[in-house]
């Protein structure tokens, strides 16, 4: 197998092991406020909001000491451990123990960290300035083939239910549990890549990547990681593009969590509203497919660079938002068990509703796909640091998000959305345009990147 067939095979394997991760993790995420609504007449009294924002609020601590994290393990370790974490967290729900749920939450937020940490290295080591834009989008659309396989079986299982019985809830925790550890194991097929620079050259992927057995030169490693994320925190690149960041924190906990559980609190969409849930995500999953397989089949040939798929995504996602306000109930975030009657503007529609999912998983492919490109060619000898930085900013503002989802209405969850994402959107901009200077001074040409 050539060099480069060897990159693109690790490439399709980091995302065939993603898609089963979160296959698993992204339909529970989707679910549990629905789930543990039904449960909150036992002894269990936990929240999928507050669990939440405990995991993205501990996942973008732990994004400080990730990248030292993966220089010590490695990528391939630092993967497979930080699965089999994940896999507890929905183990837990089989038979679910508010004191469980709550510790699982935080160590799945330090399994996080390390988790995306080793992806972003993994990524940009199989990857170079021609060929990280095709990548980024190959590996988006694997991964995000997970909200469809999950949701899918959901629709049709929870089809004409109003109630989520115990027996339900079993069945599809094993088998999103077991899921899960499909995807860990596949971790393993990942081949290293063979170092290929010239004597007394190095780079943080070298350090990173290393093989040196000493406990020394691993802490060395480590704390040369911590010092790099800590030094590109504060340039001028990182500083604007973590607008565009916070802004894909906040739309990542509207449509993961918080737009399935205002469908599912809608009465008027009758008995249809649990399975409506499922089939919401199978349509964001189509949304991101179609997304990261375009933007990733285009890459090659873009001569206009990022920006206009950033721009797409931004209109797509005001579309969305728009139709949603006049479409869902405004307490439909912070409905009781029994749902909400009340109407919006317009009588609540399902078409729309399953349309503006669409939309949400269309722009957030625009943005995410983008931002893994342009980190990736910007930070190709400081992968893991400016990974590190990108999910530490995204999961904080996601964690803020989860918390005031408990207590917003619709219209004021949406309103910061719409601020947040109209000025990341500039500040992508001004970082593209100097990027495209850049290489332009480079001698190279811009649609390469």
């Amino acid at each position: 197998m050539s060099p480069e067939s060897k990159k693109l095979f690790n490439i399709i394997i980091l995302g065939v092991s993603f898609m089963f991760i979160f296959t698993a993790f992204q339909t529970c995420g989707n679910i549990a406020q629905t789930v543990i609504t039904n449960l909150n007449n036992t002894d269990f009294h936990g929240s999928g909001y507050t669990s939440m924002s405990i995991i993205y609020g501990v996942f973008s601590a732990s994004n400080l000491i990730s990248p030292s994290v993966v220089a010590i393990v490695g990528p391939q370790l630092s993967m497979v451990v930080s699965g089999i974490f994940y896999s507890l967290y929905i183990a837990i729900f089989i038979q679910p123990a508010t004191w469980a749920f709550y510790t699982a939450s935080v160590f799945i937020g330090i399994a996080a960290a390390v988790l995306w940490t080793a992806q972003g290295n993994c990524l940009t080591v199989n990857s170079d300035e021609n060929t990280i834009g095709r990548n980024s989008g190959v590996f988006w659309a694997l991964l995000q083939s997970s909200l469809f396989f999950g949701n899918l079986y959901i629709y049709f299982a929870w089809q004409g239910k109003t109630h989520i019985s115990e027996s339900d809830r079993r069945t599809v925790f094993i088998a999103l549990t077991v899921i899960s550890l499909v995807g860990t194991v596949l971790f393993f097929l990942i081949r290293k890549q063979e170092d290929t620079k010239t004597p007394g050259e190095e780079d943080s992927t070298n350090e990173i990547l290393g093989d040196s057995s000493s406990a020394q030169n691993k802490m060395t490693r480590a704390v040369a990681a911590f010092k790099k994320s800590i030094k590109l925190s504060f340039t001028k690149e990182i500083m604007l593009l973590s607008v565009t960041t916070a802004y894909t924190g906040l739309e990542l906990t509207f449509f993961s969590g918080v737009y399935g559980t205002c469908i599912g609190a809608v009465n008027r969409f009758g008995s249809e509203e649990k399975s409506l849930i499922g089939l919401s995500g199978i349509f964001i999953g189509v949304g991101e497919i179609l997304g990261g397989g375009i933007f990733g089949l285009l890459s090659k040939n873009n001569r206009f660079g990022r920006n206009p798929v950033v721009m797409l995504g931004i209109v797509v996602h005001f579309i969305a938002f728009y139709l949603i306000f006049f479409n869902m109930p405004n307490d439909a975030p912070i409905a009781a068990m029994e749902g909400t009657d009340d109407v919006a503007y317009m009588i609540p529609s399902k078409e729309v509703a399953i349309f503006c999912s669409f939309l949400l998983g269309l722009g957030d492919s625009c943005f995410n796909t983008q931002l893994l490109s342009i980190l990736g060619f910007l930070y190709s000898e400081d992968s893991a640091p400016a990974f590190a930085i990108f999910k530490f900013v995204q999961s904080i503002c996601a964690a803020v998000a989860y918390f005031y989802s408990n207590y917003f209405l619709l219209q004021w969850q949406l309103l910061i959305m719409v601020v947040v994402g109209f000025f990341g959107t500039i500040t992508f901009f001004t970082v593209e345009w100097e990027a495209a200077a850049a290489l332009v001074a480079r001698g190279s040409d811009y649609s390469s990147i």
